[in-house]
């Protein structure tokens, strides 16, 4: 993702700022990618958790939390993923976006009951997860037309080379080689860990160990600590596995803390190696504010919707996720606001 610059913000930002697809078009590619990869392990017989765990009824909620969302991405200057490599680059300001990730994730379990209730008050369907299921189709009959006509519009920018810009800089990596390596990535953790690549319960665990240090009772007494969503049986294990957004060492620290730390520890050893890292700190104070203030939305929406761009984008919408396609509907004008608000307050 450093090496490319293949960020997700950049990807939805640049359309409103610049009316630029470029990346755009790159993150189509990795979807399209997705949705041959997951489809092909579902029949096949790789991928045996269909579809994988955590995704609920959609609600109203997922837009909502999608549209916030994409307020606070603009604004923090990067998503729950690309902060972190850019934190890993040297940013001053990714670190308060991520600090104010942090602070969103854990102040939502103050609000979780109301915003739970409201959720499941507005669900629209309680046994479809997918589009597919909604539809009692099978996955086949709708991905099929979908990854053909993706596959031949990109086809199309690729020779009228649309995808491919010059880049000067040393070891930079093409966003067409880093949408497929991703793509290729997430469908290994679908494979090997029974569902997509994940980060914001992450964010949430993380922010409720530094809270419980300073307010340990107040943090058991939140309802939403004490939860335990996660709960299957991983194709690399015969017993159940659990986990929850609380301060403990479960199932969900096991496989998004390695993440979260990779994430950061391979941007920096990237700028190490070609002598590029630096502390990035002398910057507007217009924009640490914008920092830690979208990071706050970020962590917050994140749980609203629930869950990021990264596990909607790249996991849920290539098996056409209800819950990911409702996100990604709020997500947009949420993204059209944030870069009105970013132009208007932050880079004036």
């Amino acid at each position: 993702m450093h090496r490319s610059d293949f960020c997700v913000t950049t990807c939805f930002r640049d359309i409103f700022l610049f009316r630029d697809f470029f990346l755009m078009r790159h993150l189509l590619l990795l979807i399209v990618s997705s949705m041959v990869l997951f489809e092909v392990g579902r029949l096949t017989g790789a991928i045996t958790i269909y579809p994988f765990p955590l995704l609920g009824p959609p609600s109203l909620g997922n837009v909502i939390g999608g549209f916030i969302f994409g307020i606070g991405m603009v604004l923090a200057g990067g998503c729950v993923c690309g902060s972190l490599y850019k934190l890993g680059a040297g940013s001053a300001g990714s670190l308060l976006a991520v600090i104010g990730m942090l602070v969103g994730s854990t102040f939502y379990a103050e609000i979780h009951p109301q915003w739970s209730t409201f959720a499941k008050s507005t669900v629209l369907s309680k046994d479809a997860i997918t589009l597919p299921q909604w539809l009692n189709l099978a996955p086949t009959v709708l991905l099929l037309p979908l990854v053909t006509a993706g596959g031949l519009w990109l086809y199309r920018e690729f020779r009228g080379g649309r995808m491919v810009r010059p880049a000067f800089a040393a070891g930079h990596l093409a966003p067409w080689r880093a949408a497929f390596i991703i793509a290729l990535l997430g469908f290994a953790s679908y494979v090997l860990i029974g569902m997509p690549m994940g980060i914001t319960t992450t964010y949430t665990k993380l922010g409720a160990t530094i809270a419980a240090l300073f307010a340990p009772e107040h943090i058991k007494s939140l309802i939403y600590f004490s939860l335990k969503p996660l709960n299957y049986t991983p194709p690399f294990s015969d017993h159940p596995i659990t986990g929850g957004p609380g301060p403990h060492l479960d199932a969900f620290a096991t496989i998004q803390y390695p993440l979260l730390i990779g994430i950061v520890a391979g941007a920096f050893f990237s700028t190490l190696r070609l002598g590029e890292w630096k502390l990035q700190w002398r910057l507007p104070r217009r924009q640490f504010v914008s920092a830690l203030s979208g990071g706050l939305l970020l962590g917050l929406a994140a749980r609203m919707a629930p869950s990021c761009n990264i596990w909607h984008l790249w996991g849920g919408v290539p098996i056409l996720a209800i819950q990911s396609l409702l996100f990604l509907t709020g997500l947009l004008p949420g993204t059209w606001i944030g870069t009105r608000l970013l132009t208007r307050f932050v880079i004036r």
